[in-house]
C-alpha cells in the first residue's frame, strides 16, 4: 500500500510518501518552506534520485499541495507515474476537540468537525481542510485519515487542563487545554527512551517541539501531564507570528485603543505578533539570527525572549514532575538551531542541567546526546518523524475499515 502523509503547519508542509506493502519503505519527502513568505523554498528528496529545490513564492497551502502532487509525479524527480498509485492519505489535523481519542477514518462528519474546530486552530485546522479537500479533488474517493495532535494530550488531569473561569464554560463550549504537537511529543519521547535503552514509563521527561509553532510537553510514564499550549495553539511559547501566553487585560487594552474587534484581535495574536512581531523582520528565526550577529536590535531582543520563554516552562515542568531525567529538543528549530539550543539550557546548572557547548556545536537534524556526561539530567537532539506515525495510523485504519 502507497501511502501519501501531508502535515501541514502555519507556513509549512512537510510530505513523505510511504511503500508499506512489505515493511515500511519511504519512496520520498520533501519540506515546502515560508509559505506565504517571499522566496518559499520546496526541497524534494525522492529515495534512490537527486534531489531538487524550487525557490518561488507559494501565496497559501493549496498551490503548495499541487506542487507536492505535482514533484511526486514528475518524469525525472518523481517516484510514481501517476497519483491514482497512492492508495490512502493520512493528514495531520490540528485539533479534535474532546471527540477524538485517537486517528479516524475521514468522513462528511470528521470534515465539518475539522471545520468547527478551525476556531480554535484557526492557522492550522484551515490548511489541514485544505489539504483534505485537494486531495479529493486529485484523487476522487481514495481513503483519508485524520491523525489529531490534541489525542496524545488526552490524558492530562484535569487540574492540569481545566482553566479559572466559571466551569459552566466548559459544560457549555468544552473551554479547557487541549494541547497541540501531540504524535511529535509522543514519537520522540518513545524514539529517546529507545536510543538511551530506558524504559519510557520509568523516567520524567520533558520535550520541546521548537519551530514557527511550538509547545513544550511534561511527559511521565509515557503519559502527557502538562502541555504548553492551551485551548488554541497561539497559547505558551512565543512563536513565529503567535504571541504565547500573554497577560489578557493587555489584549481588552489594545482592543479598546485600536478599535479591533474579535477578527482584528485574533489576527493580532495569531499573525502579527511572536518574534515577527518582536523584530518586526521575520518569523524565520534565520533571518533573525542572521539580523542579530549584523547588530540588529530588535532581531537579538525577539531571540532572547523566546529562548528566557523557553527556560522559565522548563522549569515549571520540572516542578510539575518533581525532578527531570531526559530533556528533548525536536521540531525545526529544536533539530536545526544549535545555537537557540545553547541559548536556552545555558545557566541552569543548578536543574541538574550540564550542556555540552562544544557537543551542541554544529549539530543539525541528528539524534544527539548534548548534555557532558556527569550531567544529571540527559540532554537530547531527537529528529521528530510525525509522518511514519501518521503512515502507520493510515494504514491499520484503512486496513480496519476494509475488513
Amino acid at each position: 500500500m502507497i501511502i501519501l502523509v501531508l502535515n501541514c503547519g502555519s507556513s509549512s508542509i512537510k510530505y513523505q510518501l510511504f511503500n508499506m506493502v512489505d515493511g515500511t519503505h519511504m519512496m520520498a519527502k520533501g519540506l515546502l518552506e515560508r509559505i506565504g513568505l517571499n522566496d518559499s523554498i520546496l526541497t524534494h528528496k525522492p529515495t534512490g534520485k537527486e534531489p531538487y529545490k524550487v525557490i518561488t513564492d507559494i501565496p497559501d497551502h493549496t498551490t503548495g499541495i499541487n506542487m507536492v502532487m505535482a514533484a511526486l509525479t514528475d518524469k525525472k524527480y518523481g517516484v510514481i507515474d501517476d497519483v491514482n498509485e497512492i492508495k490512502a492519505v493520512g493528514h495531520r489535523v490540528v485539533n479534535g476537540g474532546e471527540d477524538y481519542k485517537e486517528s479516524v477514518l475521514i468522513d462528511n462528519d470528521v470534515k465539518r468537525n475539522i471545520e468547527l474546530f478551525s476556531e480554535l486552530a484557526p492557522l492550522h485546522n484551515p490548511a489541514n481542510l485544505k489539504g483534505i479537500l485537494s486531495v479529493e479533488k486529485l484523487i476522487p474517493g481514495i481513503p483519508q485519515v485524520a491523525v489529531f495532535d490534541t489525542s496524545f494530550h488526552q490524558t492530562m488531569p484535569d487540574y492540569a487542563y481545566m482553566y479559572a473561569l466559571p466551569y459552566e464554560y466548559y459544560e457549555k463550549y468544552r473551554i479547557r487545554k487541549y494541547g497541540y504537537h501531540g504524535t511529535s511529543h509522543k514519537f520522540v519521547a518513545t524514539k529517546a527512551a529507545g536510543l538511551l535503552d530506558r524504559n519510557l514509563k520509568d523516567i520524567k521527561i520533558i520535550t520541546c517541539h521548537l519551530g514557527n509553532g511550538a509547545s513544550i510537553t511534561a511527559v511521565q510514564n509515557g503519559r502527557s501531564i502538562d502541555t504548553s499550549m492551551g485551548f488554541t495553539p497561539v497559547d505558551g511559547l512565543i512563536m513565529g507570528t503567535r504571541t504565547g501566553e500573554i497577560d489578557p487585560g493587555v489584549l481588552i487594552y489594545i482592543a479598546d485603543k485600536e478599535h479591533l474587534n474579535v477578527t482584528g484581535v485574533n489576527n493580532l495574536i495569531n499573525k502579527k505578533s511572536g518574534v515577527a512581531g518582536i523584530s518586526q523582520l521575520s518569523s524565520d528565526m534565520r533571518d533573525l539570527e542572521l539580523a542579530a550577529a549584523e547588530g540588529n536590535e530588535k532581531a537579538l531582543l525577539a531571540l532572547n525572549m523566546y529562548a528566557y520563554k523557553v527556560k522559565k516552562f522548563i522549569g515549571s515542568y520540572i516542578a510539575a514532575l518533581n525532578g527531570l531525567d531526559l530533556l528533548i529538543f525536536t521540531g525545526g528549530v529544536g533539530e536545526n538551531d544549535f545555537k537557540m539550543r545553547a541559548m536556552i539550557c545555558s545557566d541552569m546548572e543548578n536543574l541538574g542541567i550540564l550542556f555540552d557547548f562544544d557537543a551542541n556545536n554544529g549539530v543539525k537534524s541528528k539524534d544527539k546526546i548534548i548534555s557532558r556526561p556527569e550531567s544529571k539530567v540527559t540532554v537530547m537532539a531527537i529528529t521528530t518523524d510525525e509522518e511514519l506515525v501518521i503512515a502507520s495510523d493510515t494504514r491499520y485504519i484503512v486496513e480496519h475499515h476494509t475488513v
